[in-house]
């Protein structure tokens, strides 16, 4: 299956059968509605929906953007430690704290927050999404019918409905000729982006074989353990979000999307079919659902094969990198995490300084400011963009290599994304005195995944 351009299909059919070529950085869609302007003033304001560290930096990158005024003006988040932590962050900021306009009559708690954030904002301004991507269709639903422009942090979706659903959506963004940027910075990168057009002219000849590794030490977010604070059990995983499947997809979609879509762009295709381990060994008291290793092989329409693996326990080797070999050599796709790529070509399959054949000459750009660059002129120049199908595309591919390591079975694209199993199908109902999805048994423990021997549906 061939990478997808921003299309209009609807159902998970058409989605799987429509393919045509990726543009390197950003995709074209049809844009066919009046256009959409920011304001008569040329401000774009902007409402933050998720004041993590990961909100703070997106609305920091926006805040950057040399092109036309720019003003965050509201904020969003079910904590107010969050939030108070990213006003005092960015309002304080010696470079975009001019920027910053965001009075406490503009700062909202709870989940209806993004509802109040949104509104704020005039039609052709941003919204940014950096809350759990469980919620992401819901606010994205919501911005789509205000007529504003989004940034919403990956994966866009953790299963199969709310990937349906996300498309849906999207057609009425493309209908409304809105912009919309999705956090998969690494293609914004202009080093892969070369590195892509070289690859696609053979210069590694066919491409046969992909690899891609994420293995660290243990990650805070996504080991969570036992509750001891006066936190509910919702607020608590959602404090920490990366532990728990219904909110994240767990430590897979977050951590290894990166490298999976990278690799699938290099081979200019997304994979049909899965199949994968992994398990958890050193967990102690951990409650969170992920387990800390994962070894996935992906398979390609033509068999070629990408290697993904993950692993989170300390003492072990450490690697963040992502390769491409061809009949002719080497490509490295990254070699030093997201940023600095560090992309090269090499002739033969070993990284033999002597048999380097390409290497970016100049100083790297940051991929994080590039993506938000991009998304700003865009809305300025009100030229295409919209990145929604590909970034469905990559968190599908990604929750189906979880599903199989999960269940212990094979999957194919098209069963994943056939499945009907929602993780929160009534997450838009949320309230702060809700009680969660997800339950913990007596011992205050929630269920794991157990290959092999279970498979149901609540597991992928």
């Amino acid at each position: 299956m061939k990478l997808e351009n921003e299309s209009r299909g609807s159902s998970r059919r058409e989605f799987l059968k429509s393919s045509s070529q990726v543009a390197a950085a950003t995709t074209l869609v049809a844009a066919s509605a009046q256009h959409v302007h920011a304001a008569e003033d040329n401000t774009i304001r902007v409402a933050l929906v998720g004041c993590g560290g990961r909100g703070t930096g997106a609305a920091l990158n926006a805040l950057s953007v040399d092109n036309g005024p720019i003003q965050l003006v509201a904020l969003a988040d079910v904590f107010e430690t969050n939030l108070k932590s990213t006003h005092t962050a960015l309002s304080k900021h010696k470079d975009v704290g001019s920027k910053v306009d965001v009075p406490e009559e503009r700062q909202f708690i709870g989940f209806d927050g993004y509802k109040k954030a949104i509104d704020c904002l005039r039609p052709g301004d941003i919204a940014i999404f950096a809350t759990p991507p469980a919620f992401r269709w819901v606010h994205y639903g919501y911005a789509i019918e205000k007529g504003v422009h989004v940034f919403m942090e990956k994966p866009v979706t953790i299963d199969a409905p709310t990937s349906a659903r996300m498309l849906e959506i999207n057609k009425k963004a493309l209908d409304k000729n809105l912009k919309v940027g999705v956090g998969l910075m690494c293609r914004h990168c202009k080093v892969r982006q070369e590195l892509f057009d070289r690859i696609q002219n053979g210069e590694i000849g066919d491409v046969s074989l992909l690899r891609a590794y994420r293995m660290a030490g243990p990650t805070a977010s996504a080991a969570v353990p036992p509750n001891t604070t006066d936190l509910s059990e919702l607020q608590y995983q959602i404090k920490n979000f990366h532990g728990f499947l219904w909110l994240s997809g767990g430590a897979v979609s977050d951590f290894l999307i990166h490298n999976i879509d990278e690799a699938c762009w290099m081979k200019n295709e997304w994979p049909v079919r899965v199949h994968a381990v992994g398990g958890r060994h050193y967990r102690g008291d951990m409650i969170d659902q992920n387990f800390d290793s994962y070894g996935m092989e992906y398979t390609f329409a033509d068999g070629t094969k990408l290697l993904v693996d993950g692993r989170t326990i300390a003492g072990c080797k450490q690697e963040f990198a992502t390769y491409a070999h061809g009949s002719k050599g080497l490509a490295v796709v990254s070699s030093a995490a997201h940023t600095p790529a560090k992309s090269r070509i090499y002739a033969g399959h070993n990284m033999d300084k002597g048999k380097l054949l390409w290497d970016w000459p100049e100083r790297e750009e940051n991929p994080y400011q590039l993506e938000w660059a991009d998304l700003i002129a865009a809305i300025r120049n009100d030229t295409p963009y919209n990145e929604v199908e590909r970034g469905v595309m990559a968190s599908a591919v990604t929750s189906m290599g979880r599903m199989a390591a999960h269940t212990g079975q094979e999957i194919t694209l098209e069963k994943f994304m056939s499945h009907d199993h929602e993780f929160a199908p009534n997450i838009a109902d949320l309230t702060l005195d809700s009680e969660s999805p997800l339950k913990a048994n007596t011992e205050g423990r929630y269920s794991i995944p157990m290959p092999g021997l279970v498979k149901k549906q609540e597991y992928l």
